[in-house]
């Protein structure tokens, strides 16, 4: 019987896992002391107990870390070709900045939008008040004017996050172009993503000694969108042909939709020919992250707003229409 797929871990788990490894590691411990010192949290509390039993028998740590769920398969690759190399502490503290960055990315996003949301939620509460001042409308009413609005949003927040998980799921499994990638703004934002997090996959597996052609495949697995991930499975044939990785990557449609594709080329070009390609891809993924967390900045600033000027406009339209400061006529006139 298979292994059953366990899904990843949170950013800020990994993060804190990667660097209590490196800390570990660059003291010196043995492996299968070290991973007893180890402390996590929530779901990734059974994996590192399964990983520690795995540890006692002599498993490596790439392999203990996989089968147990708690590395992905990139990261057991990363890890093992680290360990053959020397010391994976290196590796470590590597996963553990690029994971505490987007932990914190995501973090600063929730954080953001957790004011409008409060905002959103007292305005539910205030705009029926008007009209039980004045009468129009009794207690029922009052909370059935808080609890409507608010089961809609509830539905439609849930709605939009299956609809959302069911378009990535199928733009995963399928290798035709998506909807998802021909949004505005969102579109590239998604094919940036992809690409850079395929250009950091191919840096880190040089980077730690694996070769190109065993190193593209491993970083495909990161591509979520399938008509990418089928896209750039392209370049492996090509370098087997004889092309080097600059000249492969030229024609690729997804990367040169993207305003920074001659960057990618240029620097893998030169990469190629200074023997440093890992660092200038790295290089070249560090400011695709920077504009990358720039996007998620500046919408951190503008939904807010937008979110804002429209619940003012709710309760002023709410206020004007409800009647509540409208001069009553006697009803015996």
């Amino acid at each position: 019987m298979s292994r059953p797929t366990l899904s990843q871990l949170p950013y800020r788990t990994r993060a804190e896992l990667f660097t209590q490894l490196a800390q570990l590691e660059a003291s010196g411990l043995p492996f299968a002391r070290a991973i007893a010192l180890i402390e996590v949290a929530g779901e990734a509390a059974p994996r590192l107990q399964a990983m520690r039993k795995r540890a006692e028998k002599g498993e490596p740590p790439a392999q203990a870390g996989e089968k147990s769920g708690l590395f992905t398969r990139l990261e057991a690759r990363l890890i093992h070709a680290a360990w053959n190399a020397g010391s994976p502490a290196g590796m470590y503290r590597r996963l553990a900045d690029l994971y505490t960055a987007r932990a914190m990315q995501l973090s600063t996003m929730k954080s953001r939008m957790a004011l409008p949301a409060l905002v959103l939620v007292m305005a539910l509460f205030i705009k029926p008040l008007p009209a039980l001042a004045g009468g129009a409308i009794g207690a029922g009413g009052y909370l059935l004017g808080i609890f409507k609005p608010l089961l809609a949003l509830v539905l439609i927040y849930f709605l939009g996050r299956m609809l959302w998980r069911y378009l990535l799921a199928n733009a995963s499994t399928s290798t035709a172009p998506t909807v998802l990638t021909a949004l505005p703004l969102f579109g590239n934002l998604l094919v940036r993503r992809n690409v850079r997090d395929f250009f950091e996959s191919v840096a880190l597996m040089l980077e730690a000694g694996v070769s190109m052609l065993d190193a593209l495949p491993m970083a495909l697995e990161t591509i979520e969108v399938g008509a990418i991930r089928r896209e750039f499975a392209q370049l492996r044939p090509r370098i087997e042909q004889g092309l080097t990785l600059s000249q492969a990557l030229s024609g690729l449609s997804y990367l040169n939709r993207l305003d920074s594709a001659a960057r990618a080329v240029e620097f893998a070009a030169t990469g190629e020919q200074s023997g440093t390609l890992p660092e200038m891809l790295l290089r070249h993924v560090k400011m695709e992250t920077d504009t990358i967390n720039e996007f998620f900045r500046q919408a951190a600033q503008w939904i807010p707003r937008v979110v804002y000027g429209a619940i003012a406009l709710w309760i002023a339209y709410g206020i004007l229409t409800g009647g509540a400061f409208m001069p009553k006529v006697p009803a015996n006139l």
